[in-house]
């Protein structure tokens, strides 16, 4: 069974940064890809960002030069650094994690940003 646990989530004031992290129950080169996704109250969830496993990345529109995702090979890591954070980026954030035709997600995690 694989599981994916996200932490890092909380209440921070715009202009700030947070650093979200997930840690899957098995290697993270086990997966075809990994990435975010978030969701805020009723609207659907979104991709935030993903890296493949040769490590390329992509990015929703919305957090393009703001976010950066990325792995830690070595902990078995994967990290969403999130600066300039904006109300509107206030949702629930998913770890997302595929392997071949099977698509995992975390619990979830959230990030409130308000002053």
């Amino acid at each position: 069974q694989v599981q994916l646990v996200e932490s890092g989530g909380g209440l921070v004031q715009p202009g700030k940064s947070l650093r979200l992290s997930c840690a899957p129950s098995v290697n993270i080169f086990d997966f075809n890809s990994m990435g975010w996704y978030r969701q805020a109250p009723g609207k659907q969830r979104d991709l935030v960002a993903k890296i493949t496993v040769g490590g390329t990345t992509s990015y929703g529109d919305s957090v393009k030069g703001r976010f950066t995702v990325s792995r830690d090979n070595a902990n078995n890591f994967l990290y969403l650094q999130m600066n300039e954070l904006q109300p509107e980026d206030t949702a629930v954030y998913y770890c997302n994690a595929t392997m071949y035709l099977y698509a995992y997600w975390g619990q979830g995690t959230q990030v409130t940003v308000s002053s």
